[in-house]
């Protein structure tokens, strides 16, 4: 019998393209030498990638700090000339105020089982998002609470213990195949890919395209 839903934030709770998300591009395109949102989304994103999945244990560091680095390889190596402390803020309110998806709140008031949000961001970001959004998650499990980010085991394996609950009394729902699907299996948990596009690679996990799909009674 399940006892615990897990839930990944950006991509599965808010949308990666919203409107903070463009206007930082918008910085971009204007102040460095990248002209073009799919360039500049590769290397910010591949750099952040990076140093989720470098930095862990004692070389662990915040978000704000990796963002720090990231702009930083940004002005050496991109032509970034912009004020990088408006960048920074404008980072944050990626974090704070991106929408939530329409089917996020429904499933939040209509699941039986208490939610434990996980995600790579800071907490304190991620309990200012959910104060915004007036959403109440049983727990946030966020990766400076276990010193490592998805796909690392540490930080399922912390919100695991922060439920209560063995690998075969959680679901963790995720947009990502390696961040969720593969990070879920490594410690045991039944993933769920939530494929809001319908294009990601075939995985032999449950797809579901939006959160109505999960059916509360088989929980």
């Amino acid at each position: 019998m399940l006892k615990a839903v897990f839930l990944d934030y950006t991509g599965t709770m808010v949308p990666d393209d919203e409107p903070n998300t463009r206007a930082l591009l918008k910085y971009f395109i204007t102040h460095s030498d990248l002209k073009d949102p799919n360039e500049i989304l590769t290397v910010v994103w591949g750099k952040i990638k990076e140093l989720e999945y470098e930095l862990k244990g004692d070389d662990f560091i915040s978000n704000d700090k990796r963002i720090d680095i990231i702009l930083d390889h940004c002005v050496r190596n991109c032509g970034l000339r912009g004020d990088l402390k408006l960048m920074h803020e404008m980072w944050q309110k990626i974090w704070t105020d991106a929408p939530l998806y329409d089917d996020v709140r429904p499933f939040f008031e209509k699941c039986p089982l208490p939610i434990y949000i996980i995600s790579n961001d800071d907490l304190k970001y991620l309990e200012l998002s959910m104060k915004n959004k007036q959403l109440e998650p049983a727990g946030i499990i966020s990766a400076e609470m276990s010193k490592a980010c998805k796909p690392h085991r540490e930080i399922l394996e912390l919100a695991l213990e922060t439920a209560k609950a063995t690998p075969d009394e959680v679901i963790h729902i995720g947009d990502s195949v390696v961040s969720d699907v593969n990070a879920a299996r490594e410690v045991g948990i039944t993933p769920i890919l939530l494929d809001r596009s319908g294009k990601q690679s075939s995985t032999d996990c449950r797809v579901i395209t939006t959160l109505r799909e999960i059916k509360f009674s088989e929980m």
